[in-house]
């Protein structure tokens, strides 16, 4: 083996570089960052050359021309001075590695000034080599980036395509401009504008500006402060009829700060759980400000993975906001803070976990096994009541125009036309009517066919007879594989239990994760007016009414849309006509 030796400081810069910077949005996001550190109101990020060519100029304070040359080296930052502040990070960055990084992997020109100087200050970096000069510019500062990785050609390599690596740089504005809606940013590449959001310190509008209006149309606000305890939680979720593909549309922020987080992502998985399909995901904008000696950021050197103090009330304390928005509820102005002696303590799930926690680079997603999960869930602490309903103004009578295909509802509405599927919206209000009853009402069977099941399904049931108690069925095993039902719902007496126990078995297909909530998903759906029958007026406004006072009248518990609502704007055009 080779002596031991001093390694140069290019090479030692060049090897952080590696940690700090992946690809050429890694640098957007130090630069930018740094912007709005420096206070920003207004950012322009250039791309040109393959993303290798890369410039940031924004309005911010600027670099005193005495700090410009300690600005370039390695750990010097004017963001934390002590140990005791790596525990009260107030801004996006602290480690005082990035600038260093930069100039050792590209060719980079710095002109910087700062209010209190008429001139301003040149940098021109390259191999770590920092020289500067005296210049005329506005306040504020311009970073330069060229021929990113020149020196590295194997990184090189590893680069996708100039597409892929926009994508990924628009992805990260993107992200950036929901956290500061104060701040104006535009995206160009090649001199073409991608990207621009106003800056009017409107997270709605900077919502529409970055997506569209069709997004906007969709979200419910969530906003809920806890003064005891410090925490705020703020944005907006979509409703459940309106999903995504991917947890791409998760944009969740601890103090404005984009992290990857599992308890925040599981908390936001748990409120949607039974209210959209599997394999859909909401679109959500969340940003939870959290004292910051209470979350610890310094984990990991691109700053996006963190660690609480206090996990399970960090996890209800998400999980309950959500669900409030989805119900329309509001906050009052001086909210109950929790009680502390309800708070349960559980280990914080690490991302380096053995095989619990899965984290993906790729898509940005942080998966957590199933086994783990049932550990988060069952530390759900019930919060007391924080919230004031928003009263919903019902209509006395629904303009019920009649069914189509004795399956859908069709309802006269002022700007439309709604089309309501029977069967899934009475679901929905069976369904919520079961969670909410502690006894549910069970009609005893005095006769019931002998059902067999296989070894495994006696087993499963055996083991879970509780749980079908507790929801009205009583079973009754004859012989080790044969079963009788003593008594079910009484909303679904006339329902076969035969295939009761047959679809509760298929919806379960071996998977016993929430076997609670699957039991009365199974109930509402039998216990639910059929598609196919004829309903009468009086029959079908009953349905609607008491569909409207649901909590989450979007979907059924399935996750499938229970309404559609045809704009009569669209109606008239399509006939040509002025609506």
């Amino acid at each position: 083996m080779a002596r031991i030796k001093q390694l140069s400081k290019h090479l030692i810069n060049q090897i952080a570089a590696g940690e700090v910077i992946e690809r050429p949005a890694s640098v957007v996001k130090e630069l930018v960052e740094n912007s709005i550190d420096a206070g920003a109101t207004k950012v322009s990020i250039e791309i040109n050359n393959d993303c290798r060519d890369i410039r940031v100029a924004d309005n911010g304070s600027g670099i005193h021309p005495d700090d410009i040359m300690l600005a370039f080296s390695k750990h010097a930052t004017s963001k934390i001075s002590s140990d005791e502040d790596l525990f009260d990070i107030h801004t996006m960055g602290f480690r005082g590695e990035a600038l260093a990084s930069i100039i050792s992997i590209s060719k980079l020109t710095c002109t910087t000034r700062t209010a209190e100087f008429d001139a301003g200050t040149k940098v021109k970096c390259e191999n770590s080599e920092v020289n500067s000069a005296q210049t005329g510019c506005a306040v504020g500062t311009i970073m330069d980036i060229k021929d990113l990785f020149y020196n590295l050609p194997a990184r090189l390599k590893f680069l996708k395509s100039s597409n892929t690596e926009f994508s990924y740089i628009q992805e990260l504005v993107q992200s950036i401009a929901l956290a500061n809606p104060h701040c104006s940013l535009e995206l160009k590449k090649n001199g073409k504008s991608v990207l621009k959001t106003s800056g009017q310190n409107n997270l709605l509008q900077t919502i529409k500006e970055v997506y569209s209006s069709d997004v906007t149309q969709n979200l419910k606000e969530v906003l809920k402060t806890d003064p005891l305890s410090g925490l705020k939680i703020s944005g907006y979720v979509s409703t459940p009829d309106y999903t995504r593909s991917s947890k791409k549309s998760y944009h969740i922020y601890i103090n404005s700060r984009t992290v990857k987080c599992p308890v925040f992502q599981k908390s936001i998985d748990t409120a949607y759980k039974s209210l959209i399909a599997n394999g859909k995901y909401p679109f959500v904008v969340l940003n939870l400000e959290i004292p910051p000696s209470d979350v610890d950021v310094n984990v990991h050197p691109t700053k996006k993975e963190v660690r609480y103090k206090n996990t399970n009330q960090i996890f209800n304390f998400i999980y309950t906001s959500i669900q409030a928005g989805l119900t329309n509820y509001v906050e009052k102005q001086q909210p109950v803070p929790e009680p502390v002696s309800n708070v349960v303590d559980f280990v914080q799930p690490k991302l380096e976990s053995t095989g619990n926690v899965i984290f993906d680079k790729e898509d940005d997603t942080v998966y957590i096994s199933d086994k783990e999960m049932e550990k988060i869930e069952e530390q759900i602490v019930e919060q007391p009541k924080m919230f004031t309903p928003v009263e919903k103004e019902v209509e006395p009578e629904e303009n019920i125009i009649g069914q189509y295909k004795n399956t859908y509802i069709l309802i006269e509405k002022e700007d439309g036309l709604e089309i309501v599927d029977q069967h899934i919206a009475e679901e929905r209000y069976i369904y919520e009517k079961l969670m909410s009853e502690k006894n549910i009402v069970s009609q005893m069977l005095f006769v019931s066919d002998v059902i067999t099941v296989s070894s495994s399904e006696a087993e499963l049931i055996k083991e879970n007879l509780d749980k079908f108690e507790k929801f009205g069925y009583g079973i009754e095993f004859m012989k080790e594989n044969e079963l009788i039902f003593r008594k079910v719902p009484q909303m679904i007496a006339k329902v076969n239990p035969k295939d009761i126990l047959a679809d509760i078995l298929e919806n379960i297909d071996g998977n016993l994760d929430r076997l609670e909530e699957k039991i009365l998903i199974t109930t509402s759906c039998k216990a639910s007016v059929k598609a196919g029958q004829k309903l009468s007026t009086w029959q079908m406004q009953e349905i609607i009414k008491r569909w409207r006072k649901t909590k989450m009248p979007y979907t059924c518990p399935h996750g499938r849309t229970i309404s559609k609502v045809l704009p009569h704007k669209e109606i008239a055009s399509f006939f040509q006509r002025n609506a």
